[in-house]
């Protein structure tokens, strides 16, 4: 039972899941220090995908896109923790309540302006991620799928605003 009462259901919650890295990001942030900590820090900031060659077919289409959605492992994360003091707060959350790369999955997400595709390279924009950091996924943002008005943003709504000007440090690390 959770504390709240409601039962635990565990389902195959010792699967082995096994992904690839489809290319890599390159970007101008060299250490985690100092780096944007979401793309809206980032405005401007500029970066390559250079994705493997046996992907290449996988873009067909995708230069139609301004926006895409990068799926990317945080390689250097170091250990999960299941709380965590984010960079916008300086209280203590539970790490799903976080967008803080110490996951029990090392999975980070970025919504990229695409400016360009030449051949199995992506130019992108609004960059927040390490350089040389492995890509998993690549897909097109969508308005009509995935822009919603929320009604609540738990406490990040004490830190509107402060996520241009946030930069990381070496918490993470």
């Amino acid at each position: 039972m959770t504390p709240g009462g409601l039962p635990v259901i565990l389902l195959n919650s010792h699967m082995q899941i096994n992904y690839k890295s489809i290319g890599t990001l390159y970007s101008p942030h060299k250490s985690i220090a100092d780096m944007p900590i979401q793309p809206s820090g980032a405005d401007g900031v500029t970066g390559t995908i250079s994705l493997e060659s046996q992907y290449l077919e996988g873009l067909k289409d995708l230069d139609g896109f301004s926006h895409i959605y990068v799926i990317y492992h945080f390689h250097q994360a170091g250990v999960e923790q299941l709380t965590v003091t984010p960079f916008m707060d300086s209280n203590s959350h539970g790490i799903f309540a976080t967008r803080a790369p110490r996951r029990p999955n090392s999975i980070g997400l970025s919504v990229l302006k695409l400016n360009n595709i030449i051949g199995n390279l992506l130019q992108v924009e609004n960059v927040d991620i390490l350089n040389e950091t492995p890509i998993l996924d690549i897909k097109p943002y969508v308005p009509d799928f995935d822009h919603i008005q929320v009604e609540k943003i738990g406490w990040l709504d004490r830190a509107k605003g402060g996520v241009k000007k946030q930069r990381s440090d070496n918490r993470f690390a």
